[in-house]
């Protein structure tokens, strides 16, 4: 579906500017594009309707709600497509799911081609755990846990990032934030999981909150409130409209190659490492992780999306020639580029993970 110079107005908003938790969330992208209410919430639903967005919903900050990690998973060659599918299909805390190749064969980390997000609900398991748990399902020989330490930028953004030039950053660089892990009240918890859930078409209105506060059996203001006061304590993250950049190429948004970059940086250097890289607009996601050994050490990891892989690398080079001006050595780097990905959020439910671990892939 193409969109229209109206539609890219509205996203340029809509994906990625609304930070936290909002009552009415599309009077205020109607405010910030200075669009009528109504005509943002029409555009919103054709392009629903017609996928070029695949889903509109409020983003938690889910490493401060679950234990999770990056997980790279080696895979036979012949059973890639059948793990990707697998995880795809069966495992609703598997988030992500992306078949990578480096751009340097031999690289350390090459041979890790499946790449997934995971979410495991504090207290019942750990990554290690579910991932044993999976490997059996999806042939894997191997898996390496990537747990965030620290994050430098998260955003996805695509339309106002379209028209980005190489080495375009930050006037400073961005604070680190840290993973956390609040104590919430069932109360609490059940707003979070009703907010997290993608809008239907239906529930795009300028009230999008009414009928979940309903299905609650609490008021609207009531919602809003614990909903607001969550967002005070650092769980919320953004109310987002997503492109479906994996399947549609077509809509302006300079999406058609993606690279997940590493960086291994001296010890003692990672928070300024990651902060000057986060720094660059480019970056969608950017977080010091740690367990990065198989991959050369790497501690920095974050993806940048460009209309080509020529555009990648070039993003890529300005932010290297960038860490070197800072006096920043980089001991090794490598591109993993997308080549099939699934994007979709994981299940945070402690509920559902119960229920899932019964019967795994049922």
């Amino acid at each position: 579906m193409e969109l229209t110079s109206l539609d890219l107005q509205i996203l340029a908003v809509a994906e990625d500017r609304l930070t936290g938790f909002h009552a009415h969330p599309f009077d205020e992208i109607a405010a910030r594009c200075g669009i009528p209410a109504d005509t943002v919430l029409e555009r919103l639903r054709a392009l629903l309707a017609g996928g070029a967005i695949r889903r509109v919903r409020q983003t938690l900050l889910s490493t401060s709600l679950a234990d999770g990690a990056l997980i790279a998973w080696q895979v036979p060659a012949d059973k890639e497509e059948q793990a990707y599918e697998w995880l795809r299909d069966n495992d609703p805390f598997t988030g992500h799911v992306v078949l990578r190749s480096c751009d340097t064969p031999g690289a350390p980390g090459a041979d890790y081609r499946l790449w997934t997000t995971l979410k495991v609900p504090t207290g019942y398991a750990t990554v290690e755990e579910h991932c044993r748990l999976l490997a059996p399902h999806i042939g894997a020989t191997a898996f390496a846990p990537l747990p965030v330490v620290g994050m430098f930028a998260l955003g996805v953004g695509h339309v106002r990032r379209a028209g980005l030039k190489p080495g375009d950053k930050l006037p400073e660089p961005p604070a680190m934030q840290r993973p956390a892990r609040p104590v919430l009240s069932e109360t609490e918890w059940q707003v979070l999981l009703a907010l997290k859930e993608s809008l239907q078409p239906r529930e795009l209105t300028r009230s999008p909150w009414l009928a979940r506060a309903q299905a609650l059996g609490i008021s609207h203001e009531q919602f809003c409130t614990i909903a607001t006061a969550l967002d005070e304590r650092g769980v919320i993250g953004r109310f987002a409209t997503f492109l479906d950049h994996t399947r549609n190429k077509g809509h302006h948004s300079g999406t058609g190659a993606a690279g997940l970059f590493h960086w291994t940086v001296p010890a003692g250097m990672e928070e300024r490492a990651g902060a000057e890289c986060g720094r660059h607009i480019c970056m969608t996601h950017c977080y010091w992780r740690s367990g990065g050994a198989p991959f050369g050490g790497a501690q920095i990891m974050g993806v940048t999306h460009a209309a080509t892989r020529d555009g990648v690398r070039a993003h890529k080079a300005a932010i290297d020639a960038h860490l070197a001006d800072c006096g920043i050595p980089v001991l090794h780097t490598a591109t993993f580029w997308s080549e099939r990905a699934e994007i979709r959020p994981s299940e945070i439910s402690p509920v559902i993970y119960r229920s899932w671990r019964e019967n795994p892939g049922r």
